[in-house]
């Protein structure tokens, strides 16, 4: 029996949660395993709950004696260190570009608006999606990440190249292994990846090693030695 993919949400709205609980666990591969209200309950949890996939809202309270919102973009890094294999999408009402960028750079694997209904029913596929080491987006949050990082240079960058390289090498493993290998944090990895990503324009690491390949950016496969007559 397969083993099933494990869930937690951090989200103060009881309806969303409920919301959002009903469309994944229609699913017989997904298990809900925990459900958060304060930022402050996030690492304990996780601790007693293991997740595979982190939804988060960003305005979240931090605590029932604190109500300014939690501190995401420290605590993302945070849990990512902790937890290598952990994979977390934001779900927000905020279309902020600044933070748009500064959360995808602290190593989530996607930002998607709560009122995207075109990508919310289908929160499973982007739940196994972004488990599977892929990215999402809204339509408006991409375009908005792509403004943001417009005047870096669409060519990947060595660094981008030198992961891509790396997980061809190694397909099967995870971000957190590739991220041991280079000797960075596992957040850096994952911010490599999104980038190559946009500028491949793909959403997961297969294709964009496939898409490298195609256009020289990588070692290709090498051609098949020719047959003895």
């Amino acid at each position: 029996m397969n083993k099933k993919l494990r869930v937690a949400i951090l989200d103060d709205h009881l309806v969303t949660v409920e919301g959002y609980v009903a469309m994944l666990e229609r699913d017989p591969q997904i298990e809900v395993t925990a459900r958060m209200g304060y930022g402050e309950e996030l690492e304990s949890t996780l601790k007693n709950h293991p997740a595979d996939v982190l939804l988060l809202d960003v305005s979240v309270p931090t605590s029932t004696d604190n109500h300014n919102p939690y501190p995401i973009l420290y605590t993302i890094p945070k849990l990512l260190d902790t937890y290598p294999n952990l994979k977390i999408l934001v779900i927000s009402m905020h279309a902020d570009r600044s933070l748009i960028r500064a959360v995808m750079e602290t190593g989530a694997s996607g930002y998607i608006l709560k009122d995207d209904q075109s990508v919310l029913k289908n929160l499973v596929n982007v739940v196994k999606t972004i488990a599977g080491d892929g990215i999402q987006l809204s339509r408006i949050t991409h375009d908005i990440y792509a403004r943001q990082i417009s005047n870096e240079p669409r060519e990947l960058t060595s660094r981008e190249q030198q992961v891509l390289s790396l997980g061809a090498a190694f397909p099967n493993d995870t971000t957190a292994e590739l991220a041991r290998k280079l000797n960075v944090k596992n957040s850096t990895v994952r911010n490599l990846l999104s980038k190559a990503y946009f500028k491949l324009d793909v959403n997961n690491r297969t294709a964009a090693i496939a898409k490298a390949r195609e256009q020289g950016l990588i070692t290709p496969y090498s051609p098949e030695a020719p047959q003895r007559s």
